[in-house]
């Protein structure tokens, strides 16, 4: 008796679940990203990609200060629209760190749009250093964001340069695997 009742129960759920399958197929336009026609859009992609460098990396340098192996404060980029007192405080900092997030953007939003078709490690490390320059070399020092660089111990200086190599290296990188990598695009039964 339990028997028939099982077997009735599941034919019942496998027609079920095939009239759900018969309901999907024609009302979803979207592809999932294990489906081999699956492409990223850049904008969303870009957005959230700089609120996450600049949300880890902004933290990441929040750090190095605390610790001084830099003498430049997080709040650098703000120091152009606060009073310099108040970057140095800790509302200051996470003033500092949400103006970080929104350059990390974008940054993010440039190098997306700009250079995505770039491959490899190289090109965002290269991105990184250009920002690096800009800020400590051509218009931070003349915004009075940063001091000059032989106002800088050589601590801040190192410290600056490989954190900005490394969150241009995470921003290149991640565009890089994101819309160079050939493996989501192809279908899934190659060569079979």
């Amino acid at each position: 008796m339990t028997e028939h009742k099982d077997e009735r129960t599941s034919r019942m759920e496998n027609k079920r679940s095939d009239e759900r399958n018969q309901k999907d197929r024609g009302s979803r336009p979207t592809q999932r990203q294990g489906q081999a026609h699956y492409f990223t859009k850049p904008f969303p992609f870009a957005v959230e990609l700089g609120f996450f460098a600049g949300f880890i990396w902004g933290g990441l340098h929040w750090l190095f200060y605390l610790l001084h192996f830099t003498i430049v404060p997080l709040g650098f980029l703000a120091e152009p629209f606060f009073k310099h007192k108040f970057i140095y405080t800790a509302a200051g900092h996470l003033t500092g760190w949400l103006f970080f997030i929104v350059f990390s953007v974008l940054a993010s939003l440039i190098y997306t749009f700009t250079l995505k078709k770039w491959d490899g490690p190289l090109p965002g490390m290269g991105y990184g250093i250009f920002w690096w320059l800009i800020v400590f070399v051509l218009v931070g020092p003349k915004l009075d964001m940063v001091k000059p660089l032989n106002r800088l111990t050589w601590d801040s200086i190192i410290t600056e340069i490989c954190f900005f190599l490394l969150w241009g290296l995470f921003i290149g990188y991640t565009v890089a695997m994101e819309f160079t990598d050939e493996r989501k695009r192809e279908p899934e039964k190659a060569g079979v």
